[in-house]
């Protein structure tokens, strides 16, 4: 059974490493296993407790999900072209999602590949903050279809633990052309259909979580999740004000050779 205490702790790091481009299911696999915390129940948990992230979107990013909603039941012209764009880009992680979940569970959800998976990525962003276009002042209304369609694509690859949803889509988002504000707000708007999904999805597969956890546990590390992702977006968007990914993606690295040296031992 799960305590409270482990509860709180991977909803801490749930919510610091769900929206930073570093994998939050990469470090919640891990920090499961520091924890001795093992089997289907843990993994249902780990992402149930991305609502909790998700309702960190929710609250920031108030009036774009407002102009969302207004643009499902009355015209709004900004709200209903970034619905398109989001629905475009949800759906290729959708089915691939759907019709690989067994397979990723069973093969990538263990150590190793989430410490290849975490050295690729740091490398990737390495590359990517070299290779972008120079900071532009596009918005999130400028996207093209086909540019949320490219997004939605990469965002497959975040299927494979480790490797971060949110790294994927905001390197697509600055290699198609976007600022880094922007590349993150549109990530951190993504991850609304991407981890409401989801964790229906858990939902759906039977309250796994709720065996293993307890109703008491499931709620401590929800809330916790979301208090901490508020805090972690307000700090990630400010520093990308200034800064770059690279230092992110050398932390990837290092962590992925240091957790190579502990697991080889």
């Amino acid at each position: 059974m799960m305590s409270l205490v482990q509860a709180v702790i991977l909803g801490v790091v749930e919510g610091v490493t769900e929206f930073l481009p570093v994998s939050s299911t990469g470090h919640l696999i891990l920090a499961s296993a520091w924890m001795g915390l093992q089997g289907e129940a843990v993994k249902s948990f780990e992402v149930v407790i991305q609502a909790g992230a998700l309702g960190a979107i929710l609250i920031l990013y108030r009036q774009r999900v407002l102009s969302l909603a207004r643009a499902v039941f009355r015209a709004d012209p900004s709200g209903r072209k970034l619905l398109a764009n989001l629905s475009l880009s949800f759906l290729p992680a959708a089915v691939a999602g759907v019709a690989l979940h067994k397979l990723i569970k069973a093969r990538l959800f263990s150590t190793w590949p989430v410490v290849a998976a975490l050295a690729l990525g740091g490398v990737a962003m390495i590359l990517a903050e070299r290779l972008r276009r120079p900071s532009s002042n596009r918005a999130l209304d400028s996207i093209t279809p086909k540019e949320a369609f490219l997004i939605g694509i990469a965002q497959c690859l975040s299927l494979w633990p480790g490797t971060s949803r949110s790294m994927v889509t905001i390197v697509a988002g600055l290699l198609i052309g976007l600022p880094p504000v922007a590349a993150a707000e549109y990530s951190f708007l993504l991850a609304i259909p991407t981890l409401g999904a989801a964790t229906l999805f858990e939902m759906k597969e039977g309250f796994l979580f709720l065996q293993q956890a307890g109703p008491l546990s499931v709620l401590c590390g929800f809330l916790t999740s979301a208090v901490v992702a508020v805090l972690a977006v307000k700090g990630f968007i400010r520093y990308l004000t200034y800064r770059g990914l690279a230092p992110f993606g050398w932390y990837r690295v290092g962590l992925a050779l240091v957790l190579w040296l502990i697991v080889s031992r």
